[in-house]
C-alpha cells in the first residue's frame, strides 16, 4: 500500500460490504454499492489497475433464524438470497469483477487458514465466559437468539450489538437482563469455553493505523474511542451449527462469529476473480500479500469492524492493512427511516418494474450529498433531481449541441478546439481527479454537470444557430467546442451513469467502449460524422409522482393494518428480518420516529427568537484541545472579526478536514470554558453524527441568519 495519489502502480481493489442474505434489497441498501461502483470506475478512469469485489454473507444467527422459520436448511435459504444479489446488482450497474460468497470452499479454506494462522502465532487464547442459555429449550443463545439492554446506555440491545442506543459492539454474557427469542422467556447466563482473539495486543498498531487510514473521516473518528480506550479482546466463536467451523481439537461445536469469516471474503473473492483471469492481468497475492491499495466501501454502522477488528486480524497474518474506507451515511425515504415490516420502502425491483432506468437512481443517491452524509429519497426530490440536472442540463446540452452538429456538418466541423474550452475541460479532468484522491464521489458527479452547465452557457452565448450565414467559420468552431463537450461528458460520466454514457459514446460514433476510455479520451479528437442524437434521459411528469406517492402510502396503510390487527410489534419484526450489522454495508436507517426527540411543546415568541444573533461563518482553524476527548478549539471567520470556539466535534470530524467549511454561529451566546478554553460562541450541527449547518449558496462570512 501506498499513499500516493492514484493512481498508482501497485494494483487497487475496491471493496463492498458483504449484503447479509436475508431479505429483499431495496434503494437504501444500494447506496454503498452504488457508490463503491462509481469509485471502481472513477479509478479506472485515471489509469488505476482495479478490482472491484464483494459477496453474501451466508452466516450468523439472522440466517438461521429465519430458515429455520421457514423450515428450510440455512445453507437453502441463504443461497436463495445470494442469486438474488448476484442478479440484481449489475441491473442497477453495479457490476463486480467477481461476487462470491462466505459459505464458498475458497472461503472457507481461506478463513481456515487464517484463522490456524492467527491461533499459531499466539493471538488466539480460551477463556470461560458467561453465555445466554435457554433452559427451556436447553440450548445456548447466541448473537440474536438474545436480546436484552446494553450495559453502556440502557437501551434496547441484540446479543452482539447495542443497535438502538450507542452502536457498541456487544460480546457474549454482556447485554443486561437477557431474554431468549426462541421461546420469549427469561434467558440466564452459564459459563462456556470460547475462543479469543487478542485485539489488545494490536493497540499500539491500531493507533498508528487509523492515523494512516485514508477515506471518509467519519470512518478515522468512530472508531478511536476504542482504539485509544481500553481495548478489550474478541470472541470470535459461537454456540451454532451453521457456520464455518472453528479449527482445531476440541472446538468440534463451534464456529466462527460471522466478522471473522465475512472481511476474509474480501481477499477470496479477489482470489477468485484472479483465478478466473489469470495473475497476468490481476494478481490478488500482489493486492493482499504485497502492499496492494485496499479501500472498503461500507455503511458506517460497521465502521467498528473494518478499522478495528479487521486490520488487526490482517496485521496478525501479514496481510495488506486497507487504505482507505469510506463509510456511507443511511437513507431514509421522505424524511422517514425505511420499514420494511411495514413496506415502507421502494424496493430495488419495485423501482426497475416502474419502468425507471437505474443510471437516474444512482446519480440521486451518489450525488445527493456527501458520501457520509444521509440521504433522503422521496419521487418528488427524485423527478426534481432527475428533470433539471439530467434532463435540463445535461441530456439538453448533449441533445442540442449534437443534433445541430449533425443537421449542419453531418458530425464534427472541420474547426480547432478553441483555448477556452480546451481548459474548461482540463479544468474538468483536475476536478474528476481530486474528487477521486479526496474519496469524494458526490464531487465525481458534480464535475460532469458542472461541464454540461458550462456547456449549456456556451452555446446560449455564441449562438451559433446566428451565425451560420454570417461568421460560418465562427459558427464552425463554437459547434467543434460543443462536440468536444459532449465527448468528455460521456467519458466524466461514465461511473456515475455507465449506460447513458455508452450511448452518448455511441451517438458520437467513438470506436470500442467507453467503458474502456481513460480520461485522456476527454480531449481526444470527435469522430468526424455521426448520426442524429436521441435523448439520453426522460423527464419525470407531475403526474407520475403523485401515483408513485398514492401508491406507496396504500402499502404503508396496508401493512401498518395488518401489524395493528396480528399485534405484531413492527420494528422488532424489522430488526428479525433484516438482519442488519452482521457483515451488511446497510444502508438504511432505522424507523426515524422512533428516535427523534419529541417536539417541545412550549413556544418562543418571535421577539425572543430575534433576541439570537445568528451568523453565518467560516471556520480557518481547528486543533484538538489537550485532555478532551470530543472538543476541537475552532478559529471561526465571522465577518466582523474571528472568534475562538470549543466545539464537541473531535469525534465526528476530521480536525484537517474542517478549514474552510461554512458554518452556522450563535454569536451572541454567553462565553464559557471549557478545558480551561474559552469558547465564544456555538457552532450548530443537527443529530448524533454532528452534521454542522450550513448554508445552501455562497453567503459569505458575518450574514445574518434570518
Amino acid at each position: 500500500m501506498s499513499h500516493e495519489d492514484f493512481p498508482t502502480e501497485r494494483p487497487a481493489v475496491v471493496t463492498c460490504g458483504l449484503p447479509y442474505a436475508n431479505g429483499d434489497l431495496h434503494i437504501g441498501h444500494l447506496r454503498t454499492y452504488v457508490g463503491g461502483d462509481v469509485f471502481a470506475r472513477a479509478l479506472r478512469r485515471l489509469g488505476q489497475r482495479t478490482a472491484f469485489v464483494s459477496g453474501s454473507d451466508m452466516h450468523g444467527t439472522p440466517v438461521a433464524v429465519n430458515a429455520e422459520r421457514e423450515g428450510v436448511a440455512p445453507e437453502e435459504f441463504a443461497l436463495r438470497w445470494h442469486e438474488t444479489y448476484e442478479a440484481t446488482f449489475p441491473r442497477f450497474g453495479v457490476e463486480f469483477d467477481n461476487y462470491g460468497h462466505t459459505h464458498d470452499e475458497t472461503n472457507t479454506e481461506l478463513t481456515t487458514e487464517i484463522v490456524r494462522a492467527l491461533d499459531e502465532a499466539g493471538y488466539v487464547y480460551e477463556k470461560e465466559i458467561l453465555v445466554a442459555y435457554d433452559p427451556e429449550e436447553d440450548q445456548y443463545l447466541p448473537d440474536r437468539y438474545v436480546e436484552g439492554t446494553c450495559p453502556y446506555c440502557g437501551a434496547k440491545a441484540r446479543g452482539d450489538e447495542c443497535d438502538e442506543g450507542c452502536q457498541r459492539h456487544l460480546e457474549p454474557g454482556e447485554v443486561e437482563d437477557p431474554v431468549s427469542i426462541v421461546t420469549g422467556n427469561p434467558a440466564e447466563y452459564r459459563e462456556r469455553t470460547h475462543k479469543f482473539f487478542r485485539v489488545s495486543e494490536f493497540q499500539e498498531y491500531l493507533q498508528g493505523f487509523i492515523d494512516r487510514l485514508e477515506g471518509t473521516s467519519n470512518a478515522r473518528n468512530q472508531p478511536r474511542e476504542w482504539i485509544e480506550g481500553e481495548l478489550k479482546d474478541w470472541c470470535i466463536t459461537r454456540d451454532m451449527d451453521w457456520g464455518i467451523d472453528y479449527p482445531g481439537e476440541g472446538s468440534e461445536d463451534l464456529v466462527l462469529y460471522v466478522w471473522v469469516d465475512a472481511p476474509i471474503e474480501y481477499v477470496s473473492s479477489t482470489k477468485q476473480y484472479t483465478e478466473r483471469v489469470g495473475a497476468d492481468e490481476y494478481d490478488w497475492e500482489e493486492t493482499w500479500r504485497d502492499a496492494g491499495e485496499v479501500v472498503h466501501v461500507i455503511g458506517r454502522d460497521i465502521i467498528q469492524h473494518h478499522t478495528v477488528f479487521w486490520p488487526a486480524m490482517l496485521r496478525g497474518v501479514g496481510y495488506t492493512e486497507p487504505r482507505a474506507v469510506m463509510a456511507s451515511g443511511f437513507v431514509t425515504l421522505g424524511g422517514k427511516g425505511f420499514s420494511t415490516s411495514r413496506n415502507r420502502a421502494v424496493w430495488a425491483d419495485e423501482y426497475l418494474d416502474e419502468g425507471f432506468h437505474p443510471d437516474p437512481l444512482r446519480y440521486y443517491i451518489a450525488t445527493n450529498g456527501g458520501f457520509q452524509q444521509d440521504v433522503d429519497f422521496s419521487w418528488e426530490k427524485f423527478a426534481e433531481r432527475v428533470n433539471g440536472e439530467l434532463v435540463g442540463t445535461v441530456g439538453n446540452f448533449v441533445y442540442r449541441s449534437l443534433l445541430f452538429a449533425h443537421r449542419e456538418y453531418g458530425g464534427t466541423p472541420d474547426a480547432p478546439l478553441s483555448d477556452e474550452v480546451r481548459e474548461r475541460i482540463e479544468g474538468a479532468i483536475a476536478d474528476f481527479d481530486e474528487a477521486v484522491n479526496d474519496y469524494d464521489v458526490r464531487a465525481v458527479g458534480r464535475s460532469t454537470v458542472r461541464l454540461a452547465q458550462f456547456g449549456n452557457e456556451y452555446i446560449q452565448r455564441n449562438e451559433p444557430w446566428k451565425l451560420t450565414d454570417d461568421d460560418s467559420e465562427r459558427a464552425a468552431q463554437v459547434i467543434r467546442d460543443c462536440v468536444q463537450l459532449a465527448k468528455a461528458v460521456a467519458v466524466l460520466f461514465q461511473p456515475i451513469a455507465p449506460d447513458a454514457a455508452e450511448r452518448l459514446w455511441g451517438q458520437l460514433n467513438e470506436d470500442g467502449s467507453v467503458h474502456d476510455a481513460t480520461l485522456d479520451a476527454a480531449l481526444a479528437e470527435p469522430a468526424a460524422s455521426f448520426d442524429a442524437p436521441s435523448e439520453l434521459f426522460e423527464k419525470i411528469e407531475a403526474e407520475r409522482v403523485e401515483e408513485l406517492n398514492e401508491k406507496l402510502e396504500a402499502r404503508v396503510a396496508e401493512a401498518t393494518e395488518e401489524d395493528a390487527e396480528t399485534g405484531a410489534d413492527a420494528d422488532a419484526a424489522a430488526d428479525a428480518d433484516d438482519g442488519d450489522g452482521d457483515g451488511e454495508a446497510e444502508s438504511d436507517a432505522p424507523d426515524a420516529p422512533a428516535d427523534l426527540e419529541p417536539l417541545v411543546d412550549e413556544r418562543v415568541g418571535f421577539e425572543e427568537f430575534q433576541g439570537l444573533d445568528l451568523r453565518v461563518g467560516e471556520i480557518v482553524r481547528a486543533e484538538p484541545i489537550e485532555g478532551a476527548d470530543k472538543l476541537l478549539r475552532l478559529e471561526v471567520d465571522v465577518g466582523v472579526e474571528t472568534r475562538q470556539i470549543v466545539a464537541g466535534l473531535r469525534q465526528l470530524h476530521d480536525a484537517a478536514d474542517l478549514p474552510g467549511t461554512r458554518v452556522v454561529v450563535v454569536a451572541n451566546l454567553e462565553k464559557a470554558e471549557l478545558f480551561g478554553v474559552e469558547s465564544d460562541g456555538m457552532v450548530l450541527a443537527a443529530g448524533e453524527a454532528a452534521d454542522l449547518l450550513t448554508t445552501h449558496g455562497d453567503a459569505p462570512p458575518g450574514t445574518k441568519v434570518r
